[in-house]
């Protein structure tokens, strides 16, 4: 972890900008997002490390630690002033003249060193509070789910993500933070969650949004067919003489909402030509070109422009 390098797990130089920063890490999520890859551990593996180089590079005081001080920068607790010298190592330090460093040895040391430390331990004190990432599915913080963690010395932990949870909800675990002195409590664990983007979804608050390939018979006629949504398929009717990107919108099946019930989900239509034969497209163009009377469909751009 200390020689990880996190601008060569994302691809990109040290000098990247933050807008294509952006593009090489959704290019590489939809790569490797678990969604697209059921079951394939490296592939799970590699979208994690992605995401977390993600989460620092993204994030301009992280990465402007992680630039300085390698992964030691972002641990929990990081001093920078310390680590550049103001209260300890500092390369290339200068002495003022007239001062001597100094430091406590023996005897000397162990006295007050045991004196402090037992007078520490005898004063109750809640543990400190910690905080952690945690990287969930897009799926999993709209619905809603159990996660399983696995902490050093507690064994396995379960975690609820409440539903329609978003992008940086804090999570609170109690008593699983810092231990606490004397009889005091121990402080409590908070996980940020980091959702990951989605294939297909998009979110606007507590609506989602998708694109849709319809086929030109479909939008024409109109249509009853099957849309993913995150509770399951659901039938959605296309109206006939529909438009390409044209909006729909199916009710109650977006994000939970925290004070009940759901968003809706906005489906925009996506025509697709049919692939195959070119020649056979064309004559199928021409026999339709009259039912656009010429030059109307120009000329009322042109009134409303």
């Amino acid at each position: 972890m200390a020689d990880r390098d996190l601008y060569q797990d994302l691809g990109v130089s040290r000098d990247i900008s933050e807008d294509d920063l952006r593009t090489a890490y959704r290019k590489l999520a939809r790569r490797f997002h678990p969604d697209v890859n059921d079951g394939d551990a490296a592939a799970e593996e590699r979208f994690k490390q992605i995401s977390f180089a993600n989460d620092v590079l993204s994030d301009p005081e992280k990465r402007k630690r992680y630039d300085e001080f390698g992964m030691a920068g972002l641990a929990d607790g990081f001093d920078a002033e310390r680590a550049r010298g103001g209260f300890g190592w500092n390369p290339g330090a200068q002495h003022s003249p007239g001062f001597e460093q100094f430091s406590v040895d023996g005897d000397l040391g162990d006295l007050f060193s045991g004196f402090f430390s037992g007078q520490r331990r005898n004063v109750p004190r809640r543990g400190s509070d910690v905080e952690s990432p945690l990287d969930v599915t897009f799926l999993d913080s709209v619905r809603g789910a159990e996660v399983r963690l696995q902490l050093q010395g507690e064994g396995l932990l379960r975690v609820r993500i409440p539903p329609g949870a978003r992008d940086g909800t804090r999570v609170r675990v109690a008593g699983k933070g810092g231990e606490g002195t004397g009889s005091a409590p121990r402080g409590d664990l908070y996980l940020r969650l980091k959702v990951a983007p989605h294939p297909i979804f998009s979110r606007d608050g507590d609506d989602l949004r998708m694109d849709l390939p319809v086929t030109v018979p479909e939008a024409i006629l109109g249509a009853r067919i099957e849309v993913p949504t995150p509770g399951g398929a659901a039938t959605m009717t296309i109206p006939a003489r529909s438009k390409n990107g044209q909006t729909l919108r199916l009710r109650g099946k977006g994000a939970s909402r925290r004070e009940g019930g759901h968003g809706d989900l906005y489906v925009r239509l996506s025509v697709e030509l049919p692939e195959g034969d070119a020649e056979g497209l064309e004559d199928l163009a021409r026999s339709m070109e009259p039912l656009y009377a010429g030059e109307g469909v120009r000329r009322k751009l042109e009134e409303e422009s």
